[in-house]
């Protein structure tokens, strides 16, 4: 009896294990498919016959017995690992979804839309770094090129007013023997103009080379070879009044001071420079409280100053009447303008070369900037000449490098303080730079020589 009720309780747990068992079978196609399924039922199986065996009672001391039953176990434990695992599901994002969820009807294809697809956005790239050369070129297109209004215009103004002077000095001086005026400058040579703002006029002063003789700078008490002076000779056999220049005599040479005087007063008090100005529709006013013969120009469409320059030729020399500051009146200043020019523009026609393109940014680097204004014009153009000795190329594509071996060159000059002159290196154009102005050049320009751009900045 007692086993009896062992055997039915066994058989109600047995029952109630199945009906879960079932169960779970029952909807295990739905939840886990047809792979997932067998997988399972496999498994219960073999679960199911574990438990069968760990509950039915065990024939103890029955070797056979006990051999079949752990073969059994090996079988089903070998079955559980041969049976392939099924793939991996998704994990279920939304578990408020329930677990029998209906199946969903099948999303059908997106439609493809005839517009037009939007354009891809272009991402900007970044500016492109400018090389030396670049900015060379850019600096000089935008801030040094003269326009060519002021270009055609300042020159006309400028020979209309050489005209009324000449015209005026035959009239008043007829006894003194005045050249023809002409004009000069970077304008009209095209060796570093930043503006159409200055021209020279230069006035030549003719001597018969039978009364008057040059004395060299060496010779005369300042001791300095860039400047002469022009004696008046053989007075014991052609006493003054020889020649129309003596009334200029002071102590036997001819004064450069004494001559620009005398021109100053011509400017300043007898010429009617207001109706000249009315005949160029200009307004012209001469500069009183100047050193310098200069007239101001002011046009609608250009405003010039033009400097007047009595100016002697002899013995191949030019020289004018720009004595320096201080007692001495009689010296005469050597000019190399003119063969500068024809110097540099003769090397650019020999090997292609852009010595003058190169001298035009340099001067008109230093012309804006305040610590480098001096070292424009003529230092600039000898530094070029002396390089244009031991560097041949010249050619625009080395515009840059030879930019930068200017620099370096003017830093060498700079540290020594001598700049000797191309025609004459017993000249040194740096004689009337003081200590500070040579200071302050040499370390600007020793920084520019690692930073060029420096000098290429708005002032």
């Amino acid at each position: 009896m007692a086993e009896f009720g062992r055997t039915r309780g066994k058989r109600q747990e047995d029952g109630g294990l199945g009906s879960v068992l079932d169960l779970l079978l029952a909807n295990a196609r739905l939840v886990l498919g047809v792979t997932g399924a067998a997988v399972l039922a496999i498994a219960t199986l073999a679960v199911k016959r574990l438990i069968d065996r760990a509950t039915s009672p065990r024939d103890e001391g029955d070797p056979k017995a006990e051999q079949k039953t752990l073969e059994e176990s090996w079988q089903d434990l070998a079955l559980i690992k041969a049976t392939p695992k099924p793939p991996k599901k998704q994990r279920r994002e939304d578990l408020s979804e329930p677990l029998l969820s209906p199946a969903r009807p099948p999303v059908p294809a997106p439609r493809v839309c005839s517009a037009p697809l939007e354009t891809p956005r272009v991402e900007s790239t970044p500016p492109r770094c400018l090389t030396l050369q670049e900015k060379l070129l850019s600096h000089y297109s935008s801030r040094l090129a003269v326009p060519e209004v002021q270009v055609s215009l300042a020159p006309q103004l400028a020979r209309s007013i050489c005209a009324q002077l000449q015209n005026f000095l035959r009239s008043k001086c007829p006894e003194l023997p005045f050249g023809s005026l002409f004009l000069s400058g970077p304008l009209l040579d095209g060796l570093g103009a930043l503006t159409a703002d200055h021209i020279h006029l230069m006035l030549p002063v003719v001597l018969d080379t039978m009364l008057w003789s040059l004395i060299p700078g060496e010779d005369t008490v300042v001791r300095n070879p860039q400047y002469w002076m022009i004696k008046r000779t053989d007075l014991e056999y052609f006493p003054r009044g020889c020649s129309a220049w003596d009334r200029f005599i002071v102590g036997q040479y001819l004064s450069s001071n004494a001559l620009n005087e005398t021109l100053h007063k011509m400017l300043v008090a007898s010429i009617n420079w207001p109706a000249i100005g009315s005949l160029l529709g200009s307004v012209i006013h001469p500069v009183v409280a100047s050193q310098e013969l200069k007239l101001e120009v002011k046009h609608d469409q250009v405003e010039l100053s033009i400097i007047l320059f009595p100016v002697v030729e002899m013995e191949d020399k030019v020289l004018l009447a720009a004595p320096p500051e201080g007692l001495v009146e009689n010296l005469w200043l050597q000019s190399f303008y003119r063969a500068e020019v024809s110097k540099v523009k003769e090397l650019d026609a020999g090997d292609s070369g852009a010595r003058q393109h190169c001298l035009r940014i340099l001067n008109g680097v230093c012309k804006s900037h305040p610590a480098l204004h001096k070292l424009s014009g003529s230092p600039l153009t000898h530094v070029v000449l002396h390089l244009s000795a031991t560097s041949s190329d010249w050619a625009e594509e080395s515009l840059a490098d030879r930019f930068q071996q200017v620099l370096e060159e003017l830093v060498g000059y700079l540290e020594k303080g001598v700049l000797p002159s191309y025609f004459n290196h017993k000249i040194n154009l740096f004689c009337e730079l003081s200590e500070d102005e040579i200071d302050e050049m040499g370390f600007m320009l020793y920084r520019a020589i690692s930073e060029p751009e420096l000098l290429l900045k708005e002032k």
